[in-house]
Formats: C-alpha cells, structure tokens, sequence
C-alpha cells in the first residue's frame, strides 16, 4: 500500500530533467540538487521519466538509477510518480515492477514507441499493463508529441474496463482536456502539462494539478496555491510572471530539452550538458535563457 492515494493527488508536480555530466552520463549530484529545489520550491507531487527526463535516450538500467534515485531523494515527502516507457507489454512491466521495488506511489504509462495501431490495441496494451500491478495507473495522452494517442471516448472505455487506472496526464489545450473532463464525467483526475501554458484554465475547468518541468516550478506552485486560496487575481499574476519563458520553452520537446533545461541550469546554478543527439543552443536561445532567469529570478535551495 502507498503512502498517498490518488484521491488526494493535486498541485504542481515536477517532472524531472535527466541532468548529465560533460561525458554524457547521468549526474548525480545534480539530480539530487534538481529534487531538492522542487521540495524547496513548493511541490505538491515528483515525477521521472517522462518526456523531459529524456526517456528514450536513457538505457533500460539507467531508467532503473533514476528510479532509485528519485525515490532515494524525495523520501516519500511528496507523492512519487515515475513513467513507464518501453515498446512491449513484457518491458512495461518489468519497469513497473522496479517503480514498486522503489516506492512509487503511481505509474503512468507512456504509449509504446513501436508502430502506430489503432485506438483498440493501445486500450488492450495499457490494460495489460495496468492488470499486472496494484499501483494506481494513469495514462499518458499526448497525440502531439507521440504521434498517437486516443480520444476522449478512448478513455473513458479504457477506465470503465480497468479499475486501477486512475488518472489521466493529458498533453493538450485546456478546450480539449474540458472534453476529456466532461467525457470521463469527472471520474478520474486529470492533470495536464505543455510547461504550465494555461494554468489557470486549466485549473477553473476542473485538472486536478499540472506536471511540468522545474525551471518555472515556484512560480507555477504560487499560481496554483493563490487559485486554490480563492484569490485568482493574484494566480493570474503569479502566471503572467511565468508565462513568456513557458512559450519560449514549449515550442516542441528538443527545445524544452535544449532551453528550458538551460532556463534550470541558470535558476538553479547548474551546469547543463547534452548527451546527443540534441538540439543545438545558439547566440539567441542563450541571451533568452539569460533574460527570463534574471526576471523570474534564482530557484529556492533547500536548507
């Protein structure tokens, strides 16, 4: 039994970046520093292995390292979630199976990277998946950034046929996860992403939280405390803060990769390194990452 229970996910949750050394291996150090600034920046949730932690570049067991680590970190002071990435049912599971060794406190399932197929095998693949573990589940839908994904009625039958699927984390517009909401008639909690971009919508049509990349984390969480406190003028503000450096940053994943993980780096005092293949940073992407890090100012370090 995990310490947290989806009914009480909500907030602002971090999904990590992989951070990584000049010789292009996994860096330790930084990681825990990167856990230890979204603890001391507000977090309600941490989560790895998504998109933004580069999972497709990362072997089979340095997914594993970074499970160890992350849960090593967090310390079960927040909810942990980890995604679970591979192109058969037979390496989901194993994955999920190291997340349980680990602590996780849910898993979301990414679709599988191999092929594309109909709506009805990815509905049979995430409940085989979900069958073989006791773990909340949630679904990652992301037609943007995959390339494939399912409707809002996709999912209802998907979690209406597997009890233990619990949540959804979208990837879209607010007037797309409004649909998702409505369909599901609100039996699930639904938390989306895209680097905060309509936050505060988000919020009025009913997600539960955002998941997103930490270089605008403490700004995200002073948005959704002051919505969740009633005072909406003030999240407003709190998101405008924010708002210029998300859209710089969310123009497509290898550029979240590329500046937003460089927008981190110079919050948190942080060297930021590739492991190719990578976006390329130039003259301007730099002088950007510079001016939104000087006005949304350094990230809170934890004591």
């Amino acid at each position: 039994m995990t310490k947290f229970q989806p009914d009480s996910f909500h907030g602002i949750h971090a999904i990590l970046y992989a951070l990584f050394d000049e010789g292009e291996k996994l860096d330790r150090e930084a990681m825990r520093r990167q856990v230890s600034i979204c603890l001391a920046s507000g977090a309600h949730g941490m989560a790895a292995l998504g998109l933004a932690t580069e999972v497709s570049k990362l072997t089979e067991t340095e997914r594993r390292t970074v499970m160890d680590w992350v849960a090593e970190d967090t310390a079960a002071r927040v909810p942990l979630a980890l995604t679970i990435f591979g192109s058969s049912v037979a390496e989901q599971v194993a994955q999920v199976r190291h997340a349980e060794s680990v602590g996780a406190d849910w898993v979301i399932l990414q679709p599988p990277a191999a092929g594309s197929y109909s709506a009805a095998e990815y509905i049979r693949f995430f409940g085989r998946v979900a069958e073989a573990t006791d773990l909340p589940v949630a679904i990652q839908n992301a037609p943007a950034f995959f390339g494939r994904g399912l409707t809002a009625d996709d999912i209802r039958d998907l979690i209406m046929q597997h009890p233990n699927i619990r949540l959804i984390k979208g990837e879209g517009p607010v007037v797309d996860i409004a649909g998702l909401i409505e369909r599901t008639d609100g039996r699930v909690p639904v938390f989306n992403g895209r680097g905060g971009l309509e936050l505060i919508d988000n919020l009025r049509i009913g997600c539960r939280g955002m998941i997103l990349a930490p270089d605008c984390i403490d700004h995200a969480v002073r948005a959704y405390e002051a919505f969740r406190n009633g005072d909406e003028d003030t999240a407003q503000r709190c998101y405008e803060e924010m708002l210029p450096a998300a859209v710089f940053v969310m123009q497509g994943i290898e550029n979240l990769i590329c500046y937003g993980k460089r927008l981190f780096g110079a919050r948190a005092g942080i060297d930021i390194h590739d492991r190719a293949p990578a976006m390329r940073h130039n003259a301007t992407g730099l002088a950007m990452v510079e001016r939104f890090a000087t006005r949304l100012g350094r990230l809170p370090q934890l004591s």
